[in-house]
């Protein structure tokens, strides 16, 4: 009896398992977890984020000094060190540091080793009444002028006074600099850019000025010359009036140098660089899987790379955290959603160059 029992039982075991590898053979697998239906290999939990369209830049950064304006086509220097025009000694000093003045204004007068200002100007005077009743040559009286001018120093141009280094009494020669005027409504910020990097410059391209109060203008001078002693190029932009900024500053800066208008993106930590430059690869979600997808990446900013790939789109899901590392098609498990880095910001509207 007991031995009937023993075979019953080991018929309906077999019986089983014969059923069950019918099932299998014919496509048919017992019900599982949606993840576990479509991988095999454990469940990986990780945060995704989604593909956007935005704006993004890439740049030249740097730091620059603040400094006058350079002589161009069309205007002079924006600074003048004033020096004495003939040896002598000052007399008379009209300016204090910090004082306006408008070009050709009276700044200083001197006393040379052959003549003193006050009769230089005497004999001018006396020469122009003469010239006008026709008793003395015009030569004479350009001669008396000329003579009295290197005596008087006048400022070469409208600005502001920032130093004044000597005072009645004191001796100067052709070397001494008497004072120095900076026009400050006229400054440009003068950087110097690594070679390998300086071939991106063109003129006209934007400058930001990285501070407590951000200003934008434009690239208005790139140097056609390398500097041998190190290897840099020269490149200048003017500045706003009444930017805040002061002439010697020092100051951080980027030059927009490339722009991907509404371009398509993706958060930098989802974007896994493969060997081959400008490629890499993204795990996209597809319901309860990550499947890499190979990309073309471009211009990185602020957390966002730009990506174009088959399939991909604003919304696309993709996996953030936990991205390195996976396997081609793998199941996973979504821990959170990632809001993702801030949105870049637009270039600001360009100043004047």
């Amino acid at each position: 009896m007991k031995s009937r029992i023993l075979i019953a039982g080991g018929l309906l075991a077999l019986g089983a398992a014969l059923g069950a590898f019918a099932l299998r053979s014919h496509g048919v697998a017992p019900s599982a977890s949606p993840a576990a239906a479509t991988s095999s290999g454990p469940v990986i939990s990780v945060q995704v984020g989604e593909l956007r369209r935005m704006t993004l830049h890439r740049y030249v950064t740097g730091y620059g000094v603040v400094a006058p304006a350079p002589a161009t086509q069309h205007q002079p220097a924006a600074a003048a060190a004033i020096a004495a025009p003939v040896t002598g000694v000052v007399t008379r000093v009209f300016i204090t540091a910090g004082q306006r003045v408008r070009r050709g204004q009276l700044l200083m007068e001197l006393n040379s080793a052959s003549t003193t200002e006050a009769y230089a100007a005497q004999e001018v005077a006396r020469l122009r009444r003469l010239y006008a009743e026709h008793n003395a040559s015009l030569k004479a009286l350009q001669n008396a002028e000329a003579q009295l001018a290197l005596l008087r120093v006048t400022a070469p141009l409208s600005g502001t006074v920032v130093s004044v280094t000597v005072k009645a009494g004191t001796a100067v020669d052709a070397s001494t600099v008497l004072a120095e005027v900076i026009d400050l409504e006229r400054l440009i910020v003068r950087t110097s850019i690594p070679e390998t990097d300086a071939l991106e410059l063109k003129l006209g391209e934007p400058l930001q000025l990285l501070g407590a109060v951000p200003l934008s203008t434009t690239l208005a001078y790139v140097s056609p010359t390398i500097n041998s002693s190190d290897g840099t190029v020269v490149a200048w932009a003017s500045l706003p009036p009444h930017g805040g900024l002061r002439s010697g500053q020092f100051v951080g800066l980027r030059i927009v140098t490339a722009t991907a208008r509404d371009a398509l993106v993706a958060p930098s930590e989802s974007v896994i660089r493969t060997a081959v430059g400008g490629s890499g690869v993204l795990s996209v979600v597809r319901g309860h899987e990550a499947i890499r997808v190979p990309v073309k990446t471009g211009l990185r900013e602020d957390g966002w790379v730009q990506v174009s790939g088959p399939g991909l789109a604003p919304g696309t899901r993709v996996v953030t955290v936990g991205a390195y590392g996976l396997p081609t098609r793998t199941a996973i498990q979504i821990q959170s959603t990632s809001a993702g880095p801030p949105a870049a910001e637009s270039t600001p509207a360009a100043g004047p160059r």
